[in-house]
């Protein structure tokens, strides 16, 4: 599933008129370099929720078959957020375990480094990167593949593993993932990996250009 819905306010205007998710880097849109990444990976069935000129995301992508994906739409009435967002879709995925990407990041990750399922009672496996100078706090502290606490080290990727059941007695409207992820670790459940190669969250116009400057 790609969360896609945001307005991403903080790179207003350019996301007044042209979705988050639709921005290019070197001439190609954010989603289409996501997309082609996780069918490299072997993904052939996504699921992606929109909002905020998600008619624009929907032309542009069609059903995916021209990029050789089904793609389902999952439409929100109004902005559920990110917990909000994935369990309204819920329906529309397929296995109860299932990866989650943020439709706005720009990254070299691999996503056939995932695990293929997650493990013992775990609910989530989260992708880490280490707190980007942009950023005045973390979201996590981590040791031996384990999230241990919320803490300065790590910065959520916006790429996961989740289980369904993690939204199990989750609340309606919307919310944010992080409610949940923050309650399943302190159950223990959730584990990470760290990636130390490219990326970012395009939060600002001062990244948009950074991201543009070096992928030329």
């Amino acid at each position: 599933m790609i969360l896609a819905a945001g307005k991403g306010s903080r790179l207003a205007p350019l996301t007044d008129t042209t979705p988050k998710p639709l921005l290019p880097v070197m001439g190609v849109p954010i989603i289409f370099s996501i997309l082609d990444r996780l069918k490299n990976a072997g993904v052939g069935d996504v699921v992606i929720n929109t909002h905020h000129l998600g008619e624009q995301i929907e032309t542009a992508l069609g059903n995916g078959a021209s990029m050789g994906l089904s793609i389902a739409y999952s439409r929100e009435q109004t902005l559920l957020e990110t917990g909000g967002g994935i369990k309204q879709a819920l329906p529309l995925l397929q296995d109860d375990t299932f990866l989650i990407c943020n439709g706005d990041i720009y990254c070299d990750f691999d996503f056939a480094d995932l695990p293929d399922q997650l493990l013992g009672d775990d609910l989530a496996h989260l992708v880490l990167v280490p707190k980007p100078a942009s950023r005045t706090q973390g979201d996590f502290c981590a040791d031996a593949g384990r999230l241990r606490a919320r803490g300065d080290d790590y910065v959520y990727a916006g790429i996961a593993l989740l289980h369904r059941d993690l939204f199990q007695n989750a609340p309606p409207g919307p919310f944010s993932l992080r409610d949940l992820l923050f309650a399943a670790m302190e159950q223990g459940q959730v584990a990470a990996q760290i990636h130390t190669g490219h990326w970012s969250d395009i939060g600002t116009p001062a990244d948009y250009a950074e991201v543009n400057r070096s992928a030329s």
